[in-house]
């Protein structure tokens, strides 16, 4: 197996009962001769409800399902997959928390040096589209048995889409995976429908009705259908088919505007697309969970933990294990963002009293020192807010509550959160409880009493806001507020900040290479930063990710709801001197940033006056060449001799 064993001497007390069985004799130990569903899962398994296959796992358990656990098995043969013998109902699939591509490669198309997800971020640890090998290797293992799949892979590849890594359109996953059946979205309410039925004696080919799902259709099935043209009449919405995507980026646009307006479960049709002699049906999506059902989720029996046999701590645990998630959803629609075709627009909060019983479990792990890591979720102050209306809820096509205004029926009420955030930090034994989620500041400059509880009390120094660009027009391309918001909000933190006596700072994201940026703009937020006197660490390189609506304008250089042209930096090397020239102040990007700044027609940029961002690289006010050297030596990843710290800057 990939993933090694403890050692006997230095294993901790094997718990044979206490997670979902991932051998013979845990089961065994549980007195199960069969499962009943068996899950694979590409992340390293960690009992805890911040991971997919963990929820799902629990989620299925509390309904009386026999479920275990094959975690990032190998997959060059079938033993791994089958050391817990044939499911009686079906093997559910995920890649894990990540797409396996993202998971795997840089926006530069480089491996990535550490796998969050796996034993001391081991890399190697699953395979390259992990979804598709998976659900063969299955296929093989237990021919009959029913797949599903499930997780943000397959949620995110379900229709044809532009796949960055290979720069080509893919199928709808569920072809090139062959499974039965594919979940997409939050899948507890589809997956426990699915199960049910199974349990009951449908079989597989039969549950074409289960929201939140999606089947493939054979030639004659699927052909004779009517499309829909209006929005109540009941019909099928037949997006471009995958050889008319495949061959016009006008097409690919026109698929992407018309699977984001049937994304609304409240009104959103059923979606048909059509690949060669077969088609892939999408039901409507799942409806949200309700408050009730977020707690039950949260209070099932998780260990907090990961599974006792691994060797080495899990990465992307030690972040969140003592962090709570408050809700889900976002109804932002930034184009660059997959939460909202994952997630929903509809925001599915918990309860004060579910949130509080998770903070006292937290207490009660034995490396508890006081201090809850984040209260939050995908946007931390959307906690509780929602449509004025159900029946406006239901009704609404609108893409985004929050762009290019914020809807007049959104209420944006932060009193339920600063309620919790008070309850939260007034519990026995808790001594700070910090929000590290991100924060809307479009909706947090509407509530000074929020940023005020949030400065004095919740903010370990620094803060995290993603203000992405300056430029308004880019700004639009992402569905994202104009940057002066984002000054009024940084205005407000710091007089907020200064009244509690406290020094704190800001830690901006910004993302370089979007759909609409250009160098020129580049330059632009270049200098806007220097004039503010910020260094920003927090730099993404712009990856179009399946389904993203960036993704539909990086690939056909179309704005999906206008049809109007959008300039994109698609060549390796255009995108790197985008980013180099946000890092401008790093001597390791000088170089870089002095070709992006002649590109542009800014060349008077370069040398020793005030307004300049970079030195020369020779002559007067170059700096100096034993540390040009010793910069060439770390962008060739080379250690730096007596100096291995990062740069330093301060927002």
């Amino acid at each position: 197996m990939l993933t090694q064993l403890r050692s006997s001497r230095t294993a901790p007390a094997r718990d044979l009962r206490g997670f979902l069985p991932t051998t013979r004799e845990e089961m065994a130990a549980r007195g199960w001769d069969e499962l009943d569903i068996l899950i694979v899962n590409g992340d390293a398994y960690v009992d805890h409800p911040a991971f997919g296959g963990a929820l799902i796992g629990r989620f299925l358990e509390a309904r009386g399902f026999r479920v275990g656990m094959i975690a990032q098995p190998d997959w060059t043969s079938t033993d791994a997959i089958s050391r817990l013998g044939r499911p009686r109902l079906m093997v559910g699939i995920t890649a894990g928390n990540l797409d396996s591509m993202l998971n795997k490669l840089t926006a530069q198309k480089k491996v990535r040096s550490e796998d969050q997800y796996s034993p001391g971020g081991r890399t190697g640890a699953r395979p390259n589209r992990a979804s598709i090998v998976y659900s063969n290797l299955c296929r093989q293992a237990f021919p009959g048995v029913p797949i599903v799949l499930g997780g943000i892979e397959a949620s995110l590849r379900r229709i044809a889409h532009y796949d960055y890594w290979s720069d080509s359109v893919r199928r709808a996953i569920l072809l090139d995976a062959k499974a039965d059946l594919l979940i997409f979205g939050m899948g507890e309410r589809p997956v426990w429908e699915v199960a049910r039925r199974l349990r009951d004696g449908e079989r597989i080919d039969e549950l074409r009705d289960v929201r939140g799902t999606a089947y493939v259709l054979r030639k004659g099935e699927w052909e004779q259908l009517e499309a829909s043209r209006y929005t109540t009449d009941g019909k099928t919405v037949i997006l471009p088919s995958y050889e008319q995507v495949c061959q016009s980026k006008e097409a690919f646009s026109a698929m992407s505007r018309a699977f984001q307006y049937e994304t609304n479960p409240g009104n959103a049709r059923p979606i048909l697309q059509a690949h060669g002699v077969e088609a892939v049906y999408y039901n409507p999506p799942a409806i949200p969970l309700e408050t009730a059902d977020m707690d039950a989720l949260y209070d099932l029996p998780f260990k907090r933990a990961a599974h006792w046999s691994y060797d080495a701590p899990i990465p992307a645990f030690e972040t969140v294990k003592h962090s709570v998630v408050t809700m889900r959803g976002c109804f932002g629609g930034c184009t660059f963002c997959s939460i909202t075709e994952h997630e929903g627009r509809v925001i599915q909060s918990r309860s004060e009293e579910s949130v509080l019983r998770e903070i006292r479990a937290i207490r009660r792990m034995g490396d508890f020192r006081g201090t809850i890591s984040d209260l939050g979720g995908p946007t931390a102050n959307m906690y509780r807010m929602t449509c004025r209306s159900e029946e406006i809820e239901r009704a609404c096509r609108r893409l985004s509550c929050v762009h290019p205004g914020i809807c007049e029926n959104l209420v944006t009420d932060h009193e339920p959160l600063i309620q919790l955030m008070r309850r939260a930090r007034e519990e026995e034994g808790v001594k700070h409880v910090y929000v590290a989620s991100g924060v809307r500041y479009d909706l947090a400059e509407r509530s000074p009493e929020f940023i005020r509880e949030l400065a004095r009390h919740h903010t370990g120094g620094q803060l995290s806001v993603a203000p992405e660009h300056n430029d308004d027009g880019v700004l639009d391309k992402m569905k994202k507020p104009p940057v002066r918001s984002y000054e009024r909000f940084v205005e407000q933190f710091q007089c907020a900040s200064s009244e509690a006596g406290r020094e704190q700072h800001l830690v901006p994201y910004f993302i370089s290479g979007h759909p609409g940026s250009t160098l020129k703009d580049m330059v632009s937020l270049a200098l806007w930063l220097k004039e503010r006197g910020m260094r920003p660490r927090q730099v993404q390189d712009f990856i179009p990710t399946p389904m993203a609506m960036a993704t539909s304008m990086y690939f056909t250089g179309l704005e999906p709801f206008t049809g109007n042209p959008v300039y994109t930096a698609k060549e390796l090397r255009d995108k790197r001197l985008q980013k180099a020239l946000l890092l401008y102040w790093d001597p390791a990007h000088h170089e870089e940033t002095r070709e992006a700044l002649r590109r542009a027609g800014r060349a008077d940029l370069i040398g020793s006056g005030p307004r300049c961002l970079v030195p020369p690289d020779r002559g007067k006010g170059a700096l100096p060449m034993h540390v040009q050297k010793a910069q060439a030596r770390k962008r060739k990843g080379r250690p730096t001799p007596g100096d291995t710290r990062a740069p330093r800057g301060r927002s």
